[in-house]
């Protein structure tokens, strides 16, 4: 697979010089909002929003190969960003349409991809809520959705990443009974959305285990879904439905369960391309910034927030370029 310049420059971009996606992930809107609000016990203002972001860009990014912002919030942090840091920008709403099943996706109503680029976006990034075992019906519209993102990310000359989270209707996803169905999920959006007609770049995509019912590390809560060994053949299944570059979401668990995920994934030798990782690194700072002001926050993060991100660093030597999936020569990868 060949990528045409625009996209190979902003897959650069984002990148570090390992050909691999050390990203900060700060495009929480809705979620963060209200966190904030609960422990402040007050409304967040935009200036506020705009202020936490900032200072999670200004103080993270030296230590990231790109973060990821939203261009509701996030604008004026992309400009305290480090040099070294590339700019992913979300382009769908938060959250979903909650008026009838299927979790639908929305974009937002006054950007478009040639905006976002404009906006100083090196790759544009969406969230889709989604399960194969979904209805025909269901599914039709949010392949329709990406197919379009994809056309529009095509006709813009950069790169498309597509973030799915998985789901069952009415069930507990942090469950243990989801827990035994998420691998047959991940697996099978990672199958779907490897496909040429979507126009993916880079599939952001949720580990296939859930980290608490697997026996045998760390977080283990006692309930088993899968024996370490089986989790590590769940990590090469999901692997091997993937044609295009993947990288792991932290999906808000804890610094110490995201770092214990990756370590598992490096040894299961699964040629993973790096990380799109946010509540892992900073969510221990809400209460923080929601009750002592932006200074503490600041120091906060100059502290436990970037040991949080070093962790997660650290665990990324066992992560692998995404060059060779799209034909890079490693000459020209640094040009």
């Amino acid at each position: 697979m060949k990528l045409t310049p625009g996209k190979l420059a902003g897959l650069k971009a984002v990148s570090n010089d390992r050909g691999v996606i050390a990203a900060a992930a700060m495009d929480q809107r809705g979620s963060l909002q209200k966190s904030l609000a609960k422990e402040r016990g007050s409304e967040i203002t935009d200036a506020m929003m705009e202020e936490f972001k900032t200072l999670v860009a200004e103080v993270l990014t030296p230590h990231a190969s790109a973060i990821l912002l939203d261009p509701e919030w996030g604008l004026p942090a992309s400009k305290k960003r480090a040099k070294n840091a590339g700019l992913l920008l979300a382009y769908e709403k938060t959250g979903y349409d909650k008026t009838g099943p299927g979790r639908l996706p929305d974009l937002l109503d006054n950007w478009s991809v040639r905006r976002l680029k404009e906006a100083g976006a090196d790759c544009c990034k969406i969230l889709l809520y989604y399960t194969p075992f979904d209805p025909k019906n269901i599914n039709d519209i949010k392949h329709a959705w990406v197919e379009r993102i994809g056309d529009e990310c095509r006709a813009n000359d950069i790169p498309f990443f597509l973030e799915f989270v998985g789901y069952e209707e009415g069930a507990d996803e942090k469950g243990f009974e989801y827990a035994k169905k998420k691998p047959d999920i991940v697996s099978g959006s990672m199958k779907e959305f490897s496909k040429d007609r979507y126009g993916v770049d880079v599939l952001k995509v949720e580990v296939p285990v859930n980290m608490k019912f697997v026996e045998g590390v760390k977080t283990f809560t006692g309930q088993k879904a899968y024996s370490k060994r089986e989790a590590v053949d769940l990590f090469h299944k999901a692997a091997g439905m993937a044609t295009k570059p993947f990288i792991y979401l932290s999906a808000g668990v804890s610094n110490a369960e995201f770092t214990e995920t990756l370590e598992l994934a490096g040894e299961s030798g699964v040629k993973f391309n790096g990380v799109l990782c946010g509540r892992a690194t900073w969510k221990d700072g809400i209460p923080v910034y929601a009750k002592q002001g932006a200074a503490a926050f600041r120091k906060w993060l100059e502290t436990e927030g970037v040991n949080n991100i070093n962790n997660v660093n650290s665990r990324l030597k066992a992560a692998t370029s995404w060059h060779s999936i799209y034909e890079i020569e490693p000459a020209l990868a640094g040009a």
